[in-house]
């Protein structure tokens, strides 16, 4: 089965090879069919301190690394302005 991967925000930074990723997901309301947007908060690995706020990133499933944290950092997609 392979890994799943998401696309969001990093919104924060502060911890120790942890940044915080958000990722936005959009469906249609059952009945009414608006596209609604839910965000859901990542906690994923950054070994080398690559990312910072704002950046656009891809990150990826992994084993358990801590007590929140399941996903790695895959790639930097885009660089905050």
């Amino acid at each position: 089965m392979p890994k799943k991967e998401k696309q969001g925000v990093v919104i924060s930074n502060k911890m120790d090879k942890t940044i915080v990723v958000k990722v936005a997901d959009y469906e249609p309301h059952p009945k009414y069919k608006k596209i609604i947007e839910s965000n859901k908060n990542y906690k994923a690995h950054d070994e080398g301190h690559v990312c910072n706020v704002g950046d656009t990133v891809r990150i990826v499933e992994s084993r358990p690394l801590s007590g929140g944290k399941r996903w790695s950092l895959l790639e930097v997609v885009e660089k905050a302005r």
